[in-house]
């Protein structure tokens, strides 16, 4: 008499022998557990940067020794800047990397009481963050003289701020070039590596190789078609931008061309980190997950949609060094401030680091077939 099948058995087999087939594909891993993970970092970061901050500067003479400067100073939402001197102060200011300049001082008023006497000033550039410094710099006020310092220092008045009309700061100004760095990075990437991956698996890349075609000139008519493709996404957006929602473009067609230049360094880094995405694939199905493990912390971390400044101090420092801020830094700076692209030397310096890095990569990893 035969043995009867041990359905439950086979049962175990099948689910044990699927299991291990999904920690096979990275990209379902990613997806599922670490992706999630890296959002609730990035976010949860973002919530104990206090949500909005304020990035004020001091006055020359500006009394830092009594207790409501230390009270001001250490809300999470006052982030207190430093001058070496007053024309860089005043410039930051016109161009809305200030929120306000505060001078504190300790005066006596007509009854011959002491008290702390706050003036601030700022720009129409700063519209959108003034209103809220001024209403947390009357919490504050509250807070200090009715808390437990109450008689112990003098009471406060803030007198009425100085606001200077400069050139208005738009929304549009700073949502589009992110808008452009998002759409570089990973129109780029996926145009590139997938291109780039089924020529070399359908042996057209070998067959170039073997031919009397230089590499270099391999590489380039590759990436040359995505970057003029890229140029004109570029451009329509800077054309619907400034047409229909008003983007500043302070020298006018200058402006356009250098943004097309800075567009184009931007491209030329992305095309590298293509090649070595699909030099190191093994599958079409591996792409993705490369591609978003370099594009997505950078579309959440390089000011794309809400500025750095929201978050806490360390992670602005690794902000900071991610090329696409450096493209987003650039882009405001020469559409909104006027500037040159020969002004942004740092982002220039940066994005040449990594550059030479990406590129010292992609040729020890390029495969050919």
């Amino acid at each position: 008499m035969s043995k009867p099948y041990n359905q439950s058995k086979a049962l175990w087999a099948i689910t044990r022998a699927s299991f291990k087939a999904i920690f096979n594909q990275p990209s379902a891993v990613f997806f599922s557990l670490l992706f999630p993970i890296i959002f609730i970092m990035i976010f949860g970061a973002f919530g104990r940067g206090g949500g909005i901050s304020y990035r004020i500067a001091l006055a020359p003479g500006c009394d830092t020794a009594n207790a409501f400067f230390k009270k001001l100073s250490s809300n999470e939402q006052v982030r207190i800047a430093r001058y070496a001197d007053t024309a860089s102060m005043n410039k930051d200011l016109e161009r809305g990397r200030l929120t306000a300049v505060i001078h504190i001082r300790q005066i006596t008023d007509s009854l011959q009481q002491p008290k702390i006497s706050i003036g601030t000033r700022s720009t129409s550039a700063s519209g959108n963050t003034f209103g809220g410094f001024m209403q947390l710099l009357d919490y504050e006020k509250l807070k200090y003289e009715s808390g437990e310092t109450a008689g112990m220092d003098h009471s406060v008045r803030i007198e009425r701020p100085s606001v200077k009309t400069v050139q208005q700061y738009r929304q549009i100004d700073f949502i589009l070039p992110g808008q452009l760095g998002f759409s570089i990075l990973f129109s780029t990437l996926f145009g590139i590596a997938f291109t780039f991956f089924n020529l070399r698996e359908q042996l057209v890349l070998k067959r170039f190789y073997a031919s009397p075609v230089s590499r270099v000139n391999i590489l380039l008519g590759v990436g040359t078609s995505r970057l003029f493709f890229q140029l004109i996404n570029v451009i329509v957006l800077i054309v619907v931008g400034h047409f229909f929602f008003g983007f500043t473009l302070r020298q006018g067609f200058l402006t356009v061309l250098e943004i097309i230049l800075m567009s184009v360094i931007m491209l030329f880094l992305l095309l590298a980190v293509g090649f070595i995405f699909s030099s190191i694939s093994k599958s079409d199905t591996n792409i993705p997950l490369l591609i978003n493990l370099f594009a997505f912390p950078q579309m959440l971390l390089s000011g794309t949609f809400f500025t750095i400044e929201v978050f806490p101090q360390w992670l602005q420092k690794v902000c900071k060094i991610l090329p696409l801020t450096q493209y987003n830094d650039a882009i405001r700076k020469i559409s909104f401030e006027g500037l040159s692209i020969l002004d942004c030397g740092k982002e220039l310096g940066i994005l040449g680091i990594w550059m030479i890095v990406i590129y010292a990569i992609c040729a020890r990893v390029i495969r050919w077939e």
